[in-house]
């Protein structure tokens, strides 16, 4: 495996570059990122909502039960017609049910921490947790908005991270390529 990835250290590089280009415009373009991606939900929601039906037709024409992938499909489909044709529902979908789990995760670390506050020390951390998320869970539901943008800001950051990781890596196998060549008689 080292010696792979050692003679093919350009193709680490080049995901690495690749990661951050996309981590650029993600950080400068928001909102295209946003809606590109839930585009590409929408088109993968949408085709695999027809392969669902079809293998439930293939499934009744066997004799097996078949109605669980239909519907299957249909719901697919649905959603992936509503991320094609109307996108900002599937984001503020996504931002609010983030907002709920932080709310619900808080409160329920908040009601474990009381619970915990005779059996164990330094439950105030859990109860702080608590408290930071049901404040992410409330300011994410009142200001949508920034929600969405701090996601597509921290898939940027992530992203040019992770491709400088990656070409630091490409350049460090890159001084043992010749060693990782086999040898030619």
């Amino acid at each position: 495996m080292f010696g792979l990835l050692a003679r093919n250290w350009w193709a680490l590089a080049l995901r690495g570059v690749l990661a951050m280009i996309f981590g650029v415009v993600a950080l400068l373009m928001p909102g295209i990122t946003l809606e590109v991606l839930i585009l590409l939900f929408g088109a993968y929601a949408g085709v695999d909502g027809i392969f669902a039906i079809v293998a439930g037709v293939r499934a009744a024409r066997q004799g097996e039960r078949w109605g669980a992938l239909i519907l299957e499909g249909v719901a697919d489909i649905i959603a992936g017609a509503i991320a094609l044709f109307v996108p900002v529902a599937v984001a503020l979908a996504f931002i609010y049910l983030v907002a709920a789990w932080a709310l619900v995760t808080g409160a329920l670390e908040i009601a474990t921490a009381i619970r915990l506050r005779r059996e164990i020390e330094g439950e105030w951390l859990l109860i702080l947790g608590g408290v930071v998320s049901i404040l992410f869970g409330l300011a994410v539901a009142v200001f949508p908005g920034i929600g969405l943008w701090g996601l597509i800001w921290m898939i940027g950051v992530y992203a040019i991270v992770f491709g400088i990781v990656l070409i630091a890596l490409a350049f460090r196998l890159r001084r043992f390529r010749s060693d990782a060549m086999p040898a030619r008689t």
